[in-house]
């Protein structure tokens, strides 16, 4: 698509998340949520749903031809070309508690490429988005990665709930981190982590046992505000592929050189 239809289309989908983001958050506030479970330390709410069917039914009206990638799997059915890949709450134990952040997540990929990507963390009311080649902003603002070294750098992670396939690994990663930096942090929503890349509140991330829709929006927010992605073999299979290591330029090639050999 051109970069004039990318930007109606983020607007478009910022409007939707924003709006979307400040209901849910709202019947929150009003009272408790319903619980379910999905897997071991795996919750959805009755929210999560509610968000997901709002958001699928308003997606569809903007780009009619895309198909979808829903945590919720309210909808589901892939496109020829254009997907959808939606999370209707990005941090559903942080929500569950009131505990922030939380996020709406919302990606357009085309032909296996992210071209719009849009971040709603409801608890601060801030908005990120970003379209292929036309940068990333926060509230319409630009955003750029920070230009920080590792010695200096901040870092985010998410901490294993389920997946404890890989603790013998990730221990040692968490433990060189934190000597090698100034810090680590675990706020429990990937894509709040990713947005914060890309304006420069961290310098890097890290996780593992991802999931699409967790990632696909922040990626693009992090390459357009000039940040650097890998997964853990060095490769460009992190939208799939469970594993993402996200920093800026000036810490890219020493957090690599940090992080990966823990996970050869």
């Amino acid at each position: 698509m051109e970069q004039k239809e990318l930007r109606r289309i983020c607007r478009e989908v910022s409007d939707i998340a924003r709006r979307v983001g400040r209901h849910i958050w709202r019947l929150r506030q009003a009272g408790g949520v319903t619980i379910e479970s999905k897997g071991r330390h795996d919750f959805v709410t009755q929210l999560d749903k509610m968000s997901e069917r709002m958001l699928v039914a308003e997606l569809e009206q903007v780009v009619p031809a895309a198909g979808f990638i829903a945590e919720e799997n309210t909808r589901t059915g892939r496109g020829a070309h254009l997907d959808w890949i939606v999370d209707p709450i990005d941090g559903t134990t942080n929500f569950i508690h009131a505990q922030p952040p939380f996020a709406i997540s919302v990606a357009l990929m085309e032909d296996g490429v992210v071209t719009v990507g849009v971040i709603y963390e409801m608890s601060r009311d801030e908005l990120f988005a970003a379209t292929l080649g036309g940068g990333a902003s926060l509230d319409g603002e630009p955003i750029r990665v920070s230009e920080t070294r590792l010695d200096s750098a901040l870092v985010a992670t998410g901490f294993p709930y389920s997946d404890f396939s890989r603790m013998e690994q990730y221990m040692p990663a968490l433990r060189d981190t934190m000597r090698e930096t100034a810090g680590v942090r675990r706020l429990g929503s990937a894509a709040t982590d990713m947005a914060y890349v890309a304006c420069g509140r961290y310098e890097a991330f890290f996780e593992y046992d991802l999931k699409p829709y967790d990632v696909a929006a922040g990626c693009l927010l992090v390459t357009e505000a000039g940040g650097v992605l890998t997964d853990f073999k060095g490769g460009n299979d992190y939208i799939f592929g469970r594993e993402m290591v996200a920093s800026n330029a000036a810490c890219a090639d020493d957090f690599r050189k940090l992080i990966l050999p823990h996970f050869a």
